[in-house]
């Protein structure tokens, strides 16, 4: 079959990479003076690394461009569309590259998605020195590699880039020959800070808007101005994975806000991660924790409010649901705080860890038996509502752990009345 005549070019992104690590963009804190890849590049000399960062934060262009400065062959894969198989195949061309003297960078795209028998195939490979793995992944590692490979790799956290990072990438997407150039295309300067505030630190994605912007621009106009971008109503895509790390960040954001008492903090991460597409019973479910957790007693009807919203949000579904889970957001990081009942929660654990299972005094037994009667079960036990008040001063704990508490209201909310009726009981028990 013959090859077409005609490619399509590549797309811009693509034809963009940097040539050499002089024109990379970003990522100053490993490639700055003195810092750790500036370190190895002088020595030429680079160990096994996992790079972890978003998407087109230049994790690929920069394990390539690592290769290059090192002169060492570079053999990529994406853990997508490879197996033990393509491993195999990549690890046998490390070892002839080794015997003529080369080293060899394996280049693992995606590593968070292999799995435990494929990241365990590799082992052999980076502890013995035969090849030097790179990996690159936007997971968290400590959650996808397993850790007898992590702890052979140095993980290199790679950061968004900055606003003027990309702004300077659109720059020269404008005026490489590689890039837009010979399109003539005039653009305010306005566009390209809009399209790096729209790209929220992705270098693919900065450059891709402007691609297509650029291809489909009406000639007739004299310059590519921000007030048309804007008529196109682009939508910001969100970063979110509903099984990684950012997931759990949002959630703890947004659980950390209802703690500080912080409602606008609250809102908006609820709203961020309904826009990502989260389910909202994974965030009724924070909701009713931060409100026995962390309100407490202070105010008992936040947690009614929170399970009122879980049925709401069933039963109404989404968009619906929403207002109803805003409004038992609010009022939950509204609410007074206490997390007294959680204390007391860990506080009786431990001792429970501490001693054990200590024997119920015989007059807080049952007398179900006249054996049980003759052992003194249920003997000396005073009926509280046979007294005025219905109290009467007993102990109700093992002998052990007598006269210990847990429970330490604060003086928020309505638990302020719980402690001033602590504090009469408390006095009662004192006389006696």
């Amino acid at each position: 079959m013959k090859k077409s005549l005609f490619e399509p070019p590549k797309p811009l992104a693509e034809r963009l990479r940097p040539k050499k690590i002089s024109e990379f963009v970003g990522q100053k804190h490993l490639l700055g003076p003195n810092k750790f890849l500036s370190l190895c590049l002088a020595r030429k000399k680079i160990s096994s690394l996992i790079l972890w960062g978003p998407p087109g934060c230049g994790k690929t262009t920069l394990a390539r461009l690592l290769a290059k400065e090192t002169n060492t062959r570079f053999i990529p894969i994406s853990a997508v569309d490879s197996g033990i198989k393509e491993l195999r195949k990549a690890l046998e061309q490390a070892d002839k590259e080794r015997s003529l003297g080369r080293q060899t960078i394996l280049f693992i795209d995606e590593i968070h998605r292999f799995n435990k028998a494929q990241q365990d195939f590799l082992l052999p490979y980076v502890e013995e020195g035969r090849i030097v793995l790179i990996g690159a992944t936007t997971e968290n590692p400590s959650f996808r590699v397993i850790a007898p490979l992590l702890s052979r790799v140095r993980v290199l956290p790679l950061k968004p880039l900055s606003r003027e990072d990309l702004v300077l990438i659109l720059k020269r997407a404008l005026d490489s020959p590689q890039g837009l150039k010979e399109l003539k295309v005039q653009i305010e300067d306005e566009v390209l800070y809009y399209l790096a505030d729209f790209a929220q630190g992705d270098a693919r994605l900065a450059l891709n808007f402007l691609e297509d912007l650029v291809m489909n621009f009406d000639e007739n106009q004299p310059k590519l101005t921000l007030e048309k971008v804007k008529e196109l109503e682009l939508k910001k895509p969100l970063q979110y994975d509903q099984s990684g790390e950012e997931h759990y960040n949002l959630l703890s954001a947004f659980h950390k806000s209802l703690r500080g008492s912080d409602p606008d903090a609250a809102i908006y991460w609820m709203v961020r991660m309904l826009e990502a597409g989260e389910d909202p019973l994974v965030i009724v479910r924070r909701l009713v924790a931060a409100a026995a957790e962390d309100v407490g007693l202070a105010d008992p009807q936040a947690l009614q409010m929170a399970l009122a919203a879980k049925e709401a949000v069933a039963f109404l579904g989404l968009p619906e649901g929403e207002l109803v889970l805003a409004q038992a957001v609010i009022y939950v990081a509204m609410a007074p705080k206490s997390n007294a009942a959680y204390m007391a929660l860990n506080k009786a654990r431990e001792d429970v860890e501490k001693y054990g299972a200590l024997p119920v005094p015989l007059h807080l037994r049952n007398p179900e038996t006249k054996l049980m009667r003759d052992l003194g079960y249920g003997k000396g036990y005073k009926y509280p509502h046979n007294f005025p008040e219905g109290f009467v001063v007993q102990d109700y704990l093992p002998k052990r752990l007598k006269g210990r508490r847990y429970y330490f209201p604060t003086e928020r909310g309505r638990e302020k009345e719980l402690k001033e009726r602590l504090i009469i009981l408390k006095a009662k028990k004192n006389k006696n």
